[in-house]
């Protein structure tokens, strides 16, 4: 049964409050645990090496401080 964004939005809408509370808390973890595999995914396949490897550069290069 295919649904849409909307119908889902329209059920998410209707929840009871302790139910609402509910659901936010999976979705919180579903989307950390969604985004820290696509980081991972970027660092195992190469993506961020040249984000690294500028970081590195400018700390180096005194372009950096702490915090």
């Amino acid at each position: 049964m295919a649904r849409t964004v909307e119908d889902i939005e329209t059920e998410i809408a209707q929840l009871p409050q302790s139910q609402l509370k509910q659901f936010r808390e999976w979705y919180e973890r579903f989307d950390s645990n969604s985004w820290d595999k696509q980081i991972e995914e970027d660092i195992s396949s190469g993506k961020l090496d040249a984000l690294a490897d500028a970081a590195l550069a400018d700390h180096k290069a005194g372009k950096s401080k702490r915090i």
